[in-house]
């Protein structure tokens, strides 16, 4: 790790400006003490970190789980919320004993390439607001319509609310992102090592002291807020225990459950989605990281923190920095410790237009406009499932678009069993002699049961079916008892059949089930 500290450690840094933000709107949003969103943070950093195997994968609190959260605190209270997710975490260990990480191996490339390029729009879109200086949400509440203030109504505010300093630095400190990307980090090494959202970040707060009382002032509201405790004793009072004399609520193993569930499933997606984008291309360990997202929830909610997950903003944000090693996660995750403690009152200087514009060039990787081009010329099959995950992630929420998106995919993938030859290959069908050649693939299954059974019923009658089963390895039961039942209607329409098997050639088969157990396919 320590070879890689120069590439590391300054995509640790890009990765605290942008998940510092995230952890206390997020906090916010879920109705939780911001406190609670940081605590998350540095766990997930250091804790996670620590235990995971992925080399790119950054934890925290997610958006995601924002709703779930809100609802249980809201019904359960905070103490008592705070045992559901130490709960959760033991499900989540349980989840990994039982080696369940495999899950997220399941899902189509489409439908992972959409989440991706759907949180890189949504990223860019709730980023507009804060550019342009207007927006009061907490960075963490994903809502674009809806209600009384969404996103979409900031950004058709801007003209009339524009926050002229937000709007100049955020504009400077865009302008530094890509002269530095583009340009310097070919010119010397130093600009590597020295990455431009820390010059942009210190710039913004140079800009915020100079422009203090100024036509260009920024408004407090438009700055990080960091908690600021006013000595040991008010910093360890933000820390809240979980009550654990209600853990025999069933209200609280089923909110625990429902943790487990959602915030596994974000973290194995999220696993997925990054080792896609890891440009070494390594292959994280699936039961490995519900294992540490277990153990990183039952110290969360031990001290007061809300649920983990692997988030993909942030990891993202890593990958695009140039990190090696997990190194730059956990040192993020001590930086957020080292910055609460610290230096609290800095960060409460930098504006939030200047972490937009961060975001911006994260959201923008996620979401190129060649990524729609590429997928479009892959052909419909892995357009369609891509572009209904992105919508639906952009329009509704992220696990309806993914679960939307994977329903899609699963129906593209019937449909083209259904019309695809592979599985059912049929050798020239002879008009004069009455031949039909019908050869199985190695492995068929119920998906193939539509294509095969049309097929055998298109058979004419007084016809002869030799059916081949030598390089046929699994034979699903299923199919097993469609061609039991076409050898019975065999017999009414005048069709020989002759079966060729590893065992040898069987004319007319009495039951194709026992022929099949003693073939063991």
């Amino acid at each position: 790790m320590i070879k890689y500290l120069k590439n590391d450690l300054p995509a640790s840094i890009v990765v605290f400006f942008v998940a510092l933000p995230l952890c206390l709107g997020i906090a916010v949003a879920s109705d939780a003490p911001p406190f609670a969103g940081l605590i998350a943070g540095i766990i997930g950093g250091i804790v996670v970190g620590l235990i995971s195997g992925s080399q790119v994968g950054v934890s925290g609190p997610a958006a995601g789980l924002a709703a779930i959260v809100l609802a249980a605190i809201a019904s359960l209270g905070y103490e008592a919320f705070l045992v559901a997710v130490v709960l959760g975490g033991v499900i989540q260990i349980l989840f990994g004993v039982l080696k369940l990480g495999i899950i997220g191996y399941y899902f189509p490339s489409s439908v992972i390439k959409g989440m991706l390029t759907g949180i890189g729009i949504i990223i860019i879109l709730k980023q507009i607001p804060h550019f342009f200086g207007i927006d009061k949400d907490p960075e963490g509440n994903f809502v674009l319509f809806g209600g009384d203030n969404n996103v979409f109504m900031d950004i058709i505010s801007i003209p009339q609310n524009l926050g002229l300093g937000s709007t100049i630095i955020a504009v400077v400190a865009m302008g530094i992102l890509i002269l530095w990307s583009q340009v310097l980090t070919n010119k010397h090494n130093i600009f590597k090592l020295v990455q431009g959202p820390l010059v942009a970040v210190v710039a913004g707060v140079i800009f915020f002291i100079l422009a203090k009382d100024s036509s260009l002032d920024i408004a407090q509201s438009h700055l990080v807020q960091v908690p600021v405790p006013d000595g040991i004793d008010s910093f360890l009072g933000q820390f809240t225990l979980p009550d654990f004399s209600v853990i025999g609520s069933t209200e609280v193993w089923v909110t625990a459950f429902t943790i487990a569930l959602v915030a596994s499933l974000e973290t194995l997606l999220c696993v997925e989605a990054t080792d896609k984008l890891d440009p070494q291309k390594r292959v994280t360990p699936t039961n490995r990281e519900l294992l540490a997202q277990g153990s990183g929830n039952i110290l969360s909610g031990l001290i007061g923190g809300i649920p983990i997950t692997q988030v993909i903003v942030r990891s993202s944000a890593n990958i695009q920095s140039g990190n090696k090693t997990k190194a730059s996660a956990i040192i993020h995750g001590f930086f957020l410790l080292i910055s609460v403690i610290i230096i609290p009152n800095v960060l409460n200087m930098i504006p939030l237009s200047v972490l937009a514009a961060v975001l911006f060039i994260v959201g923008y990787k996620l979401a190129k406009p060649a990524t729609f081009k590429a997928m479009w010329k892959s052909g419909w099959k892995q357009f369609l499932p891509f572009i209904v995950t992105v919508l639906i992630i952009v329009f509704k929420d992220l696990l309806w678009g993914i679960g939307i998106g994977l329903a899609i995919g699963i129906m593209v993938t019937l449909w083209h069993s259904y019309k695809n030859s592979h599985f059912l290959h049929i050798e020239g069908e002879d008009v004069d002699d009455g031949k039909v050649k019908m050869t199985l693939a190695e492995e068929v299954t119920f998906f193939n049961k539509a294509a095969i059974l049309k097929e055998l019923d298109s058979i004419p009658e007084n016809s002869k079916l030799e059916l081949d089963v030598r390089k046929t390895r699994f034979l699903d039961n299923d199919i097993i008892e469609i061609l039991e039942d076409f050898a019975f209607k065999a017999k009414e329409r005048n069709i020989d059949i002759k079966l060729y098997s590893e065992r040898g050639i069987v004319e007319n088969p009495d039951s194709f089930i026992e022929f099949f157990k003693l073939e063991k396919l």
